[in-house]
């Protein structure tokens, strides 16, 4: 019998599209021989994911799961609106939100984990599905969050159901206080970062990066006014507390009363709880962000010229 490889393992996969575990025993089946385990995999349907695999997947669902201290949030695109109405699609989605609660927060060590109810990796039911449904699917990003002492509280907005929609936020809270008793603010920090969509969560997270070039920024635009060197550092000054006020979490201004900052909303959430509360982190995912809808795969691309 033919040792089956990681290389035979990646060329099979390279050519099918199908999960790892579907290839190595596809492989197994075939003795090795990739022709053979192609058609091995095609019989099963679980070749027809290829064919698929360059079509452009910016709709889907957002998934967030939270279990006391922790918290996951997850994307799944889809081709099509239409397959985020769909039951077994959703299902999946929140399977996997629940799976990545006891992750390690890598979404290649998601892609291996046992898929419940099936014998089957979450790659391998992922290509499964895609057979099924007929569209691409991708397991774009994930992120999970820890809160120690304390909580991660969510929110989903335009949700489908419950825990998916197309934007999703998880956020933690650090406090001696009760999860339960914490749940109202979490839930309100939640709804204002989906809101107003913060980069960072304070001041000290800003990137010395994005800082200097924004500074860099600030002080061209002040030059061209013909002030002084003197004027002008305090006009960037104030310009840049502008900046943080739009950027950072914590100097945002609370969207539910338009007046308070986010960090004196949590100061009086503390006082009011007798005990100290802070926000230590939080993900927000919107559904299809970053991705270039407009892309053509090749055929399509050659379909068009012709048409013209």
């Amino acid at each position: 019998m033919v040792k089956v490889t990681a290389a035979l393992v990646k060329e099979l996969r390279e050519k099918t599209g199908a999960g790892m575990m579907d290839c190595k025993r596809a492989l197994a089946e075939t003795d090795g021989d990739i022709e053979g385990a192609v058609d091995w995999l095609r019989m099963k349907g679980l070749a027809a994911a290829a064919s698929k695999a360059g079509r452009v997947a910016a709709e889907g669902l957002i998934g967030v799961a939270t279990r006391g201290p922790v918290g996951a949030i997850v994307e799944v695109n889809s081709e099509t609106d239409f397959v985020a109405r769909n039951n077994e699609f959703q299902r999946f989605v929140r399977n996997l939100s629940a799976l990545a609660l006891d992750g390690d927060g890598d979404i290649a060590s998601l892609k291996e984990a046992p898929y419940p109810g099936t014998e089957r990796a979450v790659e391998a039911e992922l290509t499964h599905l895609i057979s099924t449904i007929g569209e691409n699917l991708v397991l774009r990003r994930m992120k999970r969050l820890t809160a120690g002492q304390g909580g991660v509280f969510s929110y989903v907005h335009n949700a489908l159901g419950s825990g998916i929609g197309k934007i999703g936020v998880i956020v933690a809270l650090t406090s001696s206080i009760l999860s339960d008793e914490l749940a109202v603010l979490g839930k309100q920090v939640a709804m204002h970062i989906a809101a107003t969509c913060p980069l960072y969560l304070d001041i000290a997270s800003v990137p010395k990066s994005a800082l200097d070039r924004e500074r860099a920024v600030l002080s061209e635009q002040a030059r061209a006014t013909g002030r002084s060197e003197e004027i002008i550092e305090k006009m960037v000054d104030g310009r840049l507390r502008k900046f943080y006020e739009e950027v950072v979490l914590l100097e945002q201004v609370f969207v539910v009363d338009q007046k308070t900052k986010i960090s004196r909303v949590v100061e009086q959430a503390a006082k009011a709880a007798g005990a100290p509360i802070r926000v230590t982190g939080f993900v927000r995912f919107a559904l299809g962000e970053g991705i270039d809808r407009h892309r053509l795969d090749f055929a399509a691309e050659v379909a068009a010229q012709l048409k013209s």
